[in-house]
């Protein structure tokens, strides 16, 4: 195991958050109980859909990678669609 490269002077002083004690998780409550009006606010995420596409990597050209970056987010599923409209014509 290697050693740390900061000691206990240098957590102290850049920590405001201590580690908590046994006492403080003695009083801790759930956050709806802590903040219920703020808890309602949020959003629950539903049942997670079976996954649609199958994670793989693939090594690809820079310039095809800066092409499909350049054009912002969701620069992968352009390359999705990209790919499927060349299986589509040579299927």
């Amino acid at each position: 195991m290697s050693k740390p490269k900061y000691t206990q002077a240098d957590m102290d002083a850049v920590s405001d958050n201590p580690e908590w004690s046994e006492e403080d998780f003695a009083k801790a409550v759930p956050f709806a109980e802590a903040f219920p009006d703020l808890a309602k606010t949020i959003r629950r995420r539903g049942v997670q859909k079976a996954p649609t596409k199958v994670s793989t990597t693939i090594r690809l050209s820079p310039e095809v990678i800066a092409h499909f970056r350049s054009t912002g987010p969701g620069w992968q599923a352009r390359i999705d669609d990209a790919l499927k409209d060349w299986v589509a014509a040579h299927g």
